[in-house]
C-alpha cells in the first residue's frame, strides 16, 4: 500500500477521531468579537471538502436550530440575503474563488460574515473587513480535514447563539466509536467488511441511495470520496424523491445494469416509510439482477453512527483506490481546471 499511497491518505483517514478531539480543542479557543444578536438565517458558503462540513452540520443540527440554514455552493447569493444573514465562508486553502466571490458580495450588502480557513486570501479579507475568523490547521487535503471544517462551524453557531445544545459529549462519544472500528476497517483482508465491499464495487459504477432525513449528506460525502480518492465515477440520489422519477429509469439500457452497483446507506432510526420504500425498490432492482448492498453501522446515537458512516465511506473509497493501484491523494483534473481558469 505504501508504494501506491505515496501521500499517506491512509493516515489521514486513520486520524479522523483524533482530528475530532483536536478540532474541539481549537473550537474552545474561538473568540467572537462582533455582534450577531439579530441573525435570523445562516448560509455556509463553500465548495468541495469545505462545503461538506456545512452539509454535516446541517444534518446534525436539524432538531436544534429554529432559523433557516443552507449550504451555498457557487459564486452568487440568494436575493433574500440582508444584514440579518450570517454568512460563514469556509475555505480550507483560503483561496477558493467561489467562496471569495460570496464574501465580497456579502460585504457589499452588509451581511454578517465569519471565515473558517487555514489562511490565504480569505484570512486577509477577514482582516480587511474586520470580520471574525477561525484559523484551522493546514497541511491536509481539504476532504481529509472534515473534522476541522464542521466542528468549528458547530462551535461558531453555538457561540453566536444560533444553537444552544451541548456538542462536546456526543463528539467525544463519536471519536471513541470510530476508534473502536478503524482497526477493522483499515485491514486489507476479507474479515474487514469495508475491504470486502470495495472488492465488489471497485470495478463497477457505484450508485448511492440514501433517505432525505439526514443520511443524504453521507451519500454526498461517499460519492465525492469515491470520485476523488478512488478516481472512479459514482452517483447518488435520495428517496423518497427518486421514487417519483429515477426509479422509472431502471428499464431501458438493461445491458449496462451489470456494470452498476447500488449502495444503500441506512440507519435504524430512519423514517419507517422510507424503510418500506427501500425494501420495495431493492426488490425491484433484485428482479433486474442489479447488484446491491446495505451500508449500516451500530452505535448508541444517530450522531455517532452518522460520523462512523462517514468514516466507513472514507475507508471504502481508499480501498477502491488501492485495488486500482491508484494513489488516492492527487486530484489532477481539479488542478488542471484551476490552472486553466487562472489564465482566463
Amino acid at each position: 500500500m505504501k508504494t501506491i499511497d505515496k501521500d499517506n491518505m491512509f493516515q489521514s483517514i486513520w486520524d479522523f477521531p483524533e482530528n475530532i478531539i483536536d478540532a474541539l480543542k481549537i473550537s474552545e479557543e474561538i473568540k467572537i468579537k462582533n455582534d450577531y444578536e439579530n441573525v435570523n438565517k445562516v448560509i455556509v458558503a463553500g465548495m468541495g471538502g469545505s462545503a461538506i462540513g456545512g452539509d454535516v452540520v446541517n444534518s446534525l443540527i436539524k432538531e436544534d436550530i429554529n432559523i433557516p440554514f443552507i449550504v451555498n455552493r457557487g459564486y452568487n447569493l440568494p436575493a433574500w440575503v440582508d444584514s440579518s444573514t450570517l454568512i460563514i465562508c469556509s475555505s480550507y486553502s483560503g483561496n477558493t474563488e467561489e467562496t471569495l466571490s460570496i464574501l465580497e458580495k456579502a460585504n457589499s450588502i452588509n451581511a454578517k460574515v465569519i471565515g473558517i480557513t487555514t489562511g490565504g486570501k480569505l484570512e486577509t479579507l477577514c482582516g480587511k473587513y474586520d470580520y471574525d475568523k477561525v484559523l484551522i490547521p493546514s497541511g491536509l487535503q481539504p476532504r481529509a480535514a472534515l473534522a476541522f471544517s464542521f466542528i468549528p462551524l458547530l462551535c461558531v453557531l453555538k457561540k453566536v447563539g444560533v444553537i444552544n445544545t451541548d456538542i462536546e459529549p456526543w463528539l467525544h462519544s463519536a471519536a471513541k466509536l470510530i476508534k473502536s472500528k478503524r482497526i477493522e476497517y483499515s485491514e486489507n483482508e476479507g474479515k474487514n467488511p469495508v475491504w470486502a465491499l470495495a472488492n465488489k464495487i471497485y470495478s463497477k459504477l457505484p450508485i448511492i441511495y440514501a433517505d432525505s432525513d439526514g443520511l443524504d449528506t453521507v451519500a454526498i460525502r461517499l460519492k465525492g470520496q469515491i470520485c476523488e480518492n478512488s478516481k472512479i465515477l459514482a452517483y447518488h440520489n435520495i428517496y423518497p424523491e427518486m421514487n417519483h422519477n429515477e426509479i422509472v429509469g431502471w428499464h431501458n439500457n438493461a445491458e449496462y445494469f451489470s456494470n452498476y452497483f447500488v449502495l444503500w446507506v441506512m440507519d435504524k432510526d430512519m423514517n419507517e416509510r422510507n424503510k418500506s420504500r427501500q425494501s420495495i425498490i431493492s426488490n425491484i432492482l433484485s428482479n433486474l439482477k442489479v447488484k446491491q448492498e446495505i451500508i449500516e453501522v451500530e452505535g448508541d446515537g444517530f450522531k455517532e453512527r452518522f460520523l462512523l458512516l462517514i468514516h466507513y465511506g472514507d475507508w471504502l473509497s481508499y480501498w477502491c483506490a488501492i485495488m486500482h493501484n491508484t494513489d488516492p491523494s492527487p486530484v489532477k483534473n481539479i488542478q488542471v481546471l484551476k490552472n486553466k481558469l487562472s489564465k482566463i
